[in-house]
């Protein structure tokens, strides 16, 4: 078995190393695909060595440069980190297997250079998870950046070309004008940026408080992955992108990187009960609030499928700021659970999506009525995704939102409670309705649909459903999603060290 601290920095290298061989291996696809599968194999072993190191009470650490006093490339997995860590890994191997299927579905070009991008791209997201610190973060976040701009802009037409723009030109604007400043300002203060448990703005009360609302913006809207509204542009623009990268971006890493980030802050940095008693964090507990009606309201009114999902996430995204802004025990508890149930929710939403397309090119909501029997395990595991995002039992996205309601109850915020019951009202809108028209409408007249959607009912026969690499893929985290709902206690358990002195 290999020590945990030492699977820090493999977890960091195997898949730079992987992307090597892909490289190498451009002449042979099967080669060149099996390096991607055995490469997402090794890390998620190594994921799994330091989330188990973690969960028996260990921290594992890694050194990798001491630049200045202070400010070490360093790594250190707790809690939030090892668990985001499994995720980003675990779910890069299965996005890895449907990317595979779409990308031959599609006889797409480039496929080399795509596999090489997610892989520098997850061992970006795996530099994130365990960092010890805002400096490290901060290194490996543009990296996450730069990595998946290729990735965004991959069909090269000038769509792409513009979605990459706005893209790199929002993430690199909000990281390097807000959160590289918000970086520097807290070394000044606490002359470390390494992420302490209360956090390292409790000793320094007298020269933070004052400044604690500004210090926060900067750190809110700076880390521009989390979509908080009004830098949320960057994502729905990044849909050009295939969907295997789409599903990357909105549940792997990318987005997840991003929310992560902010809840890592506002725990390891400012301290949860520093947050309590400034106030600092209830401005953006509002603009949390209302980024999760204003993206959901516009998703209702997205015929695109992918552009639907898309404001979706910036929605679902918001209920981890949101946790992270109420300044309590079980705030922090429901942002960190939904991290990992949207992660499932949203990925198999989005490859469902994207197997509608590699089988019938279908890409608006309005033309799959009567699609479902065709392909009723496409849909049957939309349906599964939808009603985790919407936090309906018994799927695991119902934890998350039932954890922000009793932690805003516990901040006294009824008005936060209302907002988490409307923003479940319009997800079962917007996204419920696309299983339901699928199953129980008829196409309308004049809509070119395969033989058998146009029936009262699902023959076997004539199912048209998306090669295998692309549809067990989305079966699997819907799965995954309904196991999770069962297995949250243990979850809880695992994240507990989190909510340690923190405000009840």
């Amino acid at each position: 078995m290999i020590d945990a601290n030492l699977a820090i920095p493999l977890a960091l290298w195997a898949p730079l190393l992987g992307c090597v061989l892909i490289w190498l291996l451009d002449k042979s696809p099967n080669l060149r695909e099996a390096a991607t599968l055995v490469t997402g194999v090794i890390l998620l072993g190594l994921a799994i060595t330091v989330f188990a190191a973690v969960g028996a009470g260990e921290r594992p650490t890694y050194e990798l440069i001491q630049v200045i006093d202070g400010l070490p490339i360093a790594f250190q997995a707790e809690p939030l980190g090892a668990m985001f860590g499994l995720i980003a890994s675990g779910l890069w191997l299965v996005n890895s297997v449907y990317g595979i299927g779409y990308m031959r579905g599609h006889n797409e070009k480039h496929q080399t250079r795509f596999f090489m991008s997610f892989a520098v791209a997850i061992s970006a997201a795996m530099g994130v998870a365990f960092a010890a610190n805002l400096f490290t973060l901060f290194i490996f976040y543009e990296v996450l950046t730069l990595s998946t701009f290729p990735l965004v802009t991959h069909y090269g037409d000038e769509k792409a070309r513009k979605g990459g723009r706005i893209y790199l030109g929002v993430l690199m604007a909000t990281s390097i004008g807000l959160l590289l400043p918000a970086i520097v300002w807290t070394y000044a203060i606490a002359e470390t940026t390494e992420f302490t448990p209360g956090g390292i703005f409790t000793a320094h009360m007298d020269a933070v408080g004052p400044i604690a609302g500004v210090l926060m913006g900067l750190y809110a809207f700076g880390v521009g992955k989390a979509a908080l509204m009004p830098v949320h542009p960057w994502l729905p623009n990044a849909m050009v992108a295939p969907t295997p990268v789409s599903a990357f971006l909105h549940a792997v890493a990318v987005v997840k990187a991003g929310v992560f980030s902010i809840l890592k802050i506002a725990v390891y940095i400012f301290g949860i009960e520093f947050l309590h008693e400034t106030g600092a964090s209830q401005p953006f507990m509002w603009i949390a609030a209302g980024s999760i009606l204003l993206a959901s309201a516009i998703a209702m009114h997205k015929d695109n499928l992918k552009a639907r999902l898309a404001y979706s996430t910036v929605s679902q995204l918001s209920y981890v700021t949101l946790g992270a802004m109420l300044a309590t025990q079980m705030g922090v508890m429901g942002g960190a659970m939904q991290i990992a149930a949207h992660a499932l929710g949203k990925m198999t939403l989005f490859m469902c999506a994207g197997a509608i397309y590699v089988a019938h090119h279908k890409s608006l909501v309005s033309e799959l009525r009567g699609m479902g029997r065709v392909m009723p395990f496409t849909f049957g595991a939309f349906f599964l995704g939808a009603m985790s995002i919407i936090g309906l039992p018994p799927m695991a996205g119902s934890w998350p939102k039932f954890f922000l309601m009793v932690g805003a109850a516990d901040a006294g915020q009824l008005a936060i409670i209302a907002v988490l019951m409307i923003s479940s009202i319009l997800n079962v809108i917007y996204l419920l309705s696309i299983p339901i028209q699928a199953f129980y409408m008829k196409p309308a007249e004049g809509d070119a649909k395969p033989q058998g959607a146009e029936g009262e009912g699902i023959k076997w026969g004539a199912l048209k459903e998306a090669p295998i690499l692309c549809l067990a893929p989305p079966m699997l985290t819907a799965f995954g999603a309904f196991l999770l709902f069962f297995f949250s206690g243990h979850l809880y358990d695992y994240l507990t060290p989190l909510m340690g002195g923190v405000h009840g």
